[in-house]
């Protein structure tokens, strides 16, 4: 399965870290997939029940009802957890229509098949699937597609062959696409980005060592890390088959902005960038531009405001692989319990960055 059907179908929390994380944001697409049990009090609840947050230290977690009582904790009164015990009838729904998707070997499915093989309306259908997962049916198919595209020429198909494989009625359609999900043309990524030039220069900062990196077109990767070395060996890691080449002179003006941010002296950073995405991806990172400088919003904000307030770990997962860092502002996400949640680039950064802005602007 590809990096992105994960993100998009993984949509249950696999660690005690996303449990938590899920507990937090009352996430009811995990219940019936765990529950939570407070030590303090002996019960144990479902992720989304509305009672109060207990302190992190007194909760643990278990895979069933049966499990936590064993322990010897009660059910809760407030939130049932044995009734909850399935899956929400709303994320079942949203995993049946993505199987259907990623099952149909890139062929075109309508909303009306989808409609008819589910036995729901075309409306509820499409509203349900874009509360859960964040984009529309038509949208996730795309990016199935633009994957499958992927990972036919990353196993050596050709460029016609994996077009047509992808369910592309020609290549002109999936140039369409490209510049927007694959960050360059399909001949290129085809290659393995052989053809591609990116420069890259590095500087030292507060926040430690600092990588910038460019195509003709613009800003492809922003890294903060302990070495250039570190750095330059993440950047390879990231584009294998390009052309790297370590040339301050195209991105001296670049990285200066950067370092000028970085610092505190220069609020404001606008760069040209040249980044992959997905439409949801696009969406977040937007949100995230528009957060102001030395404010922070909430991973359950930006989902609200994208108007899909079931996404917050969709949106967390677009942070989480921001690939320029500073110039989409991920660090100014945090959690609704006002800690700092995960940052790429090391949670001390996070807190040096916020504190410093906030700073700036008292």
């Amino acid at each position: 399965m590809s990096a992105l059907m994960k993100e998009q179908m993984d949509l249950l929390p696999d660690n005690d870290e996303a449990r938590w994380q899920a507990v937090l944001e009352k996430d009811a697409r995990s219940n019936g997939q765990f529950v939570f049990a407070v030590s303090s009090t002996g019960v144990y609840c479902r992720p989304s029940c509305p009672a109060r947050r207990p302190l992190r230290k007194n909760v643990s977690f278990f895979q069933s009802a049966d499990e936590a009582e064993h322990a010897g904790f009660r059910a809760c009164l407030r939130c049932r957890p044995r009734a909850a015990n399935a899956i929400e009838p709303q994320v079942e729904l949203a995993r049946r229509v993505c199987r259907l998707l990623m099952e149909n070997d890139g062929e075109p499915i309508t909303l009306a098949a989808l409609s008819e093989k589910t036995g729901v309306s075309s409306f509820h259908l499409q509203r349900t699937f874009k509360s859960v997962m964040g984009i529309t049916p038509r949208r996730y198919a795309e990016s199935c597609r633009v994957e499958k595209f992927k990972q036919s020429v990353r196993q050596g198909e050709p460029i016609t062959s994996a077009i047509y494989e992808a369910g592309y009625g020609s290549s002109s359609r999936l140039y369409e696409q490209s510049s927007g999900q694959l960050g360059m043309t399909p001949a290129t990524y085809g290659k393995g980005g052989r053809g591609a030039v990116i420069n890259y220069a590095t500087a030292a900062t507060s926040l430690g060592h600092l990588l910038v990196a460019a195509t003709s077109k613009g800003v492809c990767a922003v890294m903060l890390g302990d070495s250039d070395e570190s750095l330059a060996a993440m950047l390879l890691r990231e584009f294998p088959a390009a052309e790297i080449r370590h040339d301050d002179e195209p991105l001296r003006s670049a990285i200066a902005a950067v370092v000028s941010h970085v610092e505190s002296k220069t609020p404001h950073l606008e760069l040209p960038l040249d980044i992959q995405a997905t439409a949801f991806q696009r969406q977040v990172w937007e949100q995230l531009r528009a957060i102001p400088y030395g404010q922070t919003h909430s991973y359950g904000a930006v989902a609200k405001n994208m108007g899909q307030e079931k996404a917050v770990r969709a949106v967390a997962r677009a942070c989480a692989t921001n690939p320029v860092a500073l110039v989409i502002p991920c660090h100014r996400v945090i959690r609704e319990d006002k800690s700092l949640g995960g940052y790429r680039w090391g949670l001390e950064r996070k807190r040096k960055l916020l504190e410093a802005e906030a700073k700036h602007v008292k």
